[in-house]
């Protein structure tokens, strides 16, 4: 199956992970700032003859839009999405606590493409969502991500609560987000073995999507604004926990 990746971060995201899997790549011979320089300096090396020159209307019509940067590309779709139990038995075998991402109904491909941005940033092993009620990824998901959508693995699921269930039986603890919880993130252990689970715009968490969360924490809100957009909540939690682990971790010898 073929995907469109769009802009400098998609693109080279790609040729650092996967370069065989791009088909073709565009490039504006128009721009010529330092950013497109090194960009071309690094695809050159690597595709030879699938890069090719390309005016902006041609690449306005492989994206449909001018968003593009100067930069697009046709590729074969990466499957970088396992197994819930794939991924609890790689993180055990680093010797590391596995961080999943769970997100229930983020429909927006914009805030799914920020998620995926903010669970690699803070080393999110794997970031689950249903098959129904969710974004997908495609073009604009992959340029919001900033090529996170690359590389993270996505495992969707057809069951979102048996999955759930699946990560509590394998020693993950659920941690839910809900605005009326008694205790803020800060007031937790996030160190273990976790999951943030995420509920979508608007509607929040779907019921037994909450009530399978063994946990349920809110973030302090100090403003007149009642809640943050998901995108930024999860990194408010993601990055809770990477601070947590990072403290618990061994000092490196000196």
């Amino acid at each position: 199956m073929k995907q469109i990746l769009v802009g400098f971060h998609a693109v080279q995201a790609r040729l650092r992970v996967d370069p065989d899997s791009l088909k073709a790549v565009y490039f504006d011979p128009g721009r010529r700032d330092r950013r497109m320089g090194d960009f071309l300096k690094q695809a050159e090396e690597t595709l030879g003859e699938r890069l090719h020159a390309a005016d902006a209307e041609r690449l306005h019509k492989l994206t449909g839009h001018d968003r593009h940067q100067g930069v697009v590309a046709l590729a074969e779709k990466m499957t970088v999405a396992r197994t819930i139990t794939e991924v609890v038995e790689d993180a055990e075998s680093a010797q590391k606590k596995p961080l999943f991402l769970v997100l229930d109904g983020v429909t927006d491909p914009h805030n799914f493409g920020a998620c995926l941005r903010v669970a690699d940033g803070a080393g999110v092993d794997a970031v689950v969502i249903p098959k129904d009620r969710s974004a997908s990824i495609n073009a604009t998901v992959s340029k919001v991500s900033s090529g996170a959508s690359e590389v993270m693995p996505v495992i969707t699921v057809t069951n979102l609560v048996r999955s759930m269930k699946e990560m509590q039986e394998a020693g993950v603890w659920l941690i839910g987000t809900d605005d009326e919880a008694e205790k803020s993130i800060y007031d937790i252990d996030l160190s273990g073995p976790i999951a943030i689970v995420m509920g979508g715009e608007g509607e929040g968490m779907r019921r037994l999507t909450k009530e399978t969360c063994d946990e349920l924490v809110r973030i302090p809100m100090q403003g007149v604004v009642e809640s943050l957009n998901v995108s930024v909540a999860s990194g408010v939690c993601l990055y809770e926990a990477l601070r947590q682990r990072l403290a618990k971790a061994p000092k490196a010898a000196k």
